[in-house]
Formats: structure tokens, C-alpha cells, sequence
């Protein structure tokens, strides 16, 4: 089915499920996603769509903002502008300027899945050193994950981190890091846990916001 909002009109997926409630959740191509019982109508829907227009909307720009983000070069929260330049043999990256030179994309790649791995492993080190409670170094793992930033896996103590976090500055990945660390002692949201991120993450807060923009 379709549905206009603001002049524009969005494809909406209907997904039929056993449960009582209704959902509503907007992907990156702005595809309206709805999950409801087997008992909803068209008509049902439209009233629930027309009644959340405002979080609708919400939704929606915060897809735009994530589609505008995909599609441009963030690198420890700058954006870059990457140059190919045929005759370099090796990434040379302008760090006052914001620039890439390359020899084409496929280079860029490998030196940021390089970058990513590195970076991770540095500060993870660097983290889990000041991490002052009694614990057992953690697996580190890598991964993209679309919902999380990090997880704690207490069946085989590892820790994984988002890749995309590469994308923004060094601040959000040490708070990730201790949150997922403070895992280990506390494994839920507890205000024991909160109180030992902020122990290491005094501005946890702000940095939580700042990653859901």
C-alpha cells in the first residue's frame, strides 16, 4: 500500500504476526514497515499511520540523515573527500584539509578495514588498562551490526564493536568500550551499571544522544 504525508508519498509493507500490538519502523530507502496482528485492516492502519504522523515524520528524517551520511567519507568524525590520482602507489591522507588521495576505491577499502582493525585494537587495549574492576581481558570482535553499537557476549567473554563507529570521533568508541565492559560486571541497565560508565565516561549522557542523531 501507499501513504502521503507531506506531499510524498512512501511505500508501506504490511507484515501480519500472532501478536497484539503494532509497530512501525522506517528503513534507510524510506519503506514504511509495519508489523501488527492478523486482524488488522487497511482502514487500521491508515488511522495508526495518520494518528503517528509526528513520530512518522521523525522517523523518516532520521533516515534521511543516516541515507546523507552513508553516502559521504567519515573517518574518526571528519568527512573526507577522496581523490583518485592514478599515479599514487600508496593512501595519502591530508589531514588538514580533509582529503584522500588514492589510486582508486578498491585501495581506500583495504586501508580502512586496516584502520578500523587498528584502531579498535588500540583503544580496546588502552580502555580495558584503566578499566579498574576485577576482570579477565575480553575477546574483541569487529563486526556491522544495523541496531547496536557494541555487545557484550558473557558465554564466551568477547566483546564486539560496530565498524561504523570508525565514523565518528575517538570519544564515542572509548564510551562504547566501557560500556560494554561495564557489562561484565553489571549485565543489565541498571543504575550500578550507569554509575560505573560514568565512573570512566563522566559525560556518558551527552555522548548517548549524540550517537542516536
Amino acid at each position: 500500500m501507499k501513504y502521503i504525508l507531506d506531499n510524498k508519498e512512501y511505500d508501506v509493507v504490511v507484515i501480519k504476526k500472532n501478536n497484539k500490538n503494532t509497530y512501525m519502523r522506517v528503513k534507510d530507502d524510506l519503506t514504511i514497515y509495519i508489523t501488527t496482528s492478523m486482524f488488522t485492516t487497511k482502514k487500521d492502519i491508515l488511522k495508526m499511520l495518520n494518528r503517528n504522523q509526528v513520530s512518522l515524520r521523525k522517523m523518516i528524517n532520521h533516515s534521511l540523515k543516516r541515507q546523507e551520511k552513508n553516502s559521504k567519507f567519515f573517518y574518526l568524525g571528519h568527512e573526507y573527500d577522496i581523490i583518485i590520482v592514478p599515479t599514487v602507489d600508496n593512501i595519502d591522507i591530508d589531514f588538514e584539509h580533509y582529503n584522500i588521495y588514492t589510486k582508486n576505491q578498491i585501495m581506500v577499502d583495504k586501508w580502512y578495514k586496516k584502520e578500523i582493525k587498528r584502531l579498535f585494537e588500540f583503544y580496546f587495549d588502552k580502555c580495558f588498562k584503566t578499566f579498574d574492576e576485577s576482570t579477565k581481558k575480553p575477546m574483541l570482535k569487529i563486526r556491522k551490526m544495523k541496531s547496536r553499537w557494541g555487545v557484550y557476549n558473557r558465554r564466551n567473554h568477547s566483546v564486539t564493536l560496530n565498524s561504523h563507529l570508525i565514523e565518528y570521533d575517538s570519544e564515542k568508541l572509548v564510551y562504547v568500550i566501557f560500556h560494554e565492559l561495564s557489562h561484565i560486571i553489571h549485565f543489565d541497565h541498571s543504575s550500578s551499571f550507569w554509575n560505573l560508565v560514568s565512573k570512566y565516561c563522566p559525560d556518558y549522557k551527552r555522548i548517548r544522544k549524540e550517537l542516536k542523531e
